[in-house]
């Protein structure tokens, strides 16, 4: 119980104490623009994209605040993995994505040890104290108090500081995410700080930015947080598609290509989506004719695509793409070619 108390309180105090204990600063700043103080804004943009970042492995673990540090042994889906490096992050994934539409579960074995959002790392005893660290997670995920991974500033950068008065007192040079983290962190009640502008940020899609002022970090930030909750909206709306998917049998209710539609070409055929990504086209009218074989994928950027791959039929082999999903219900799937908006396809559940 000591050691569920301890983790908890490292991974709230360190990151809420932040920004709780800085009442008596004025959140305007006088006369001087460029200096913020530790309950600003900025400060809290700062803080927050120079946190750890534990999402990579959130597949295995759940908590995107923290990290499993390997070696580690995990069951997952009924199959022990034992994880060295994070090449063998391949093995749970593609036991993961071996079915569309089953229940995933991960259960690790304890002890292990972990790295917060705060870089501090901690041994974890049973599934008991890991659910606290969870649980904090969430918490400040609830109140924006989490990182932000979707902007990487580049360093080194500058800081320059100044005292309550608006006087410059000095600078700091600041080499990488965790010193940033720690300035922030440990930033006096009697100190005002400024970027010193202009810097250079990666962006999550690999473009770089240049910030020329305290706006123009939070305006970055908006964007690419903006992108991240339209990313988060379409992998759920993958996986709801999926599930339709499994759950039905479809028919080609249209297939428009060159301005003509040629769904009469597949009336007598059924598609079926099996749970383990293969997909069977069946000819309801003749008993004889051979099943069509295929496979499909169901993936998510900003937008749903539905990818079809069937083989060894002409017919069907025209339904082959990456096609982009405009709307689907438990009835309908709507889809246009991501190489030609002309080319459409519906396929209709029966």
């Amino acid at each position: 119980m000591k050691n569920l108390k301890l983790i908890t309180s490292l991974v709230l105090t360190a990151l809420l104490t932040f920004t709780s204990c800085q009442d008596e600063i004025d959140n305007e700043n006088g006369q001087n623009p460029n200096t913020n103080n530790s309950n600003s804004q900025t400060a809290n943009n700062l803080q927050r994209t120079s946190m750890y970042d534990g999402s990579f492995d959130d597949f295995l673990d759940g908590a995107s605040c923290s990290s499993i540090l390997l070696p580690v042994v995990a069951t997952v889906n009924g199959t022990q993995v034992s994880i060295i490096t994070q090449s063998d992050y391949q093995t749970v994934l593609n036991i993961l994505g071996q079915f569309t539409n089953d229940n995933d579960t991960v259960t690790l074995k304890f002890p292990l040890r972990v790295r917060l959002s705060n870089y501090t790392e901690v041994s974890v005893a049973n599934q008991g104290e890991y659910n606290a660290i969870i649980s904090a997670c969430e918490a400040l995920e609830s109140v924006g108090k989490d990182a932000i991974s979707c902007i990487d500033i580049d360093y080194p950068i500058t800081i320059l500081t100044y005292s309550l008065n608006f006087e410059q007192t000095g600078s700091v040079v600041i080499q990488s995410e965790q010193q940033l983290y720690g300035y922030m962190n440990n930033l006096s009640n009697t100190e005002l700080f400024a970027i010193n502008y202009p810097i250079t940020a990666k962006l999550s899609n690999n473009t770089s930015v240049t910030l020329t002022g305290d706006l123009d970090l939070q305006t970055s930030i908006n964007d690419c947080l903006g992108i991240e909750n339209a990313e988060a909206e379409a992998e759920n709306q993958a996986n709801n598609l999926e599930t339709i998917l499994v759950n039905g049998v479809f028919k080609v209710n249209s297939f428009v290509n060159a301005g003509i539609n040629t769904a009469n070409n597949y009336a007598d055929y059924t598609i079926d989506f099996a749970n383990n990504l293969s997909i069977v086209a069946k000819n309801t009218a003749n008993a004889t004719a051979q099943d069509i074989q295929g496979t499909y994928k169901v993936t998510s950027e900003t937008e749903v695509f539905l990818n079809l791959t069937f083989a060894g039929n002409a017919t069907f082999n025209l339904l082959n793409n990456n096609w982009q999903v405009t709307s689907f219900s438990n009835t309908s799937i709507s889809l246009k070619s991501t190489t030609n908006a002309a080319v459409t396809l519906v396929l209709s559940q029966i």
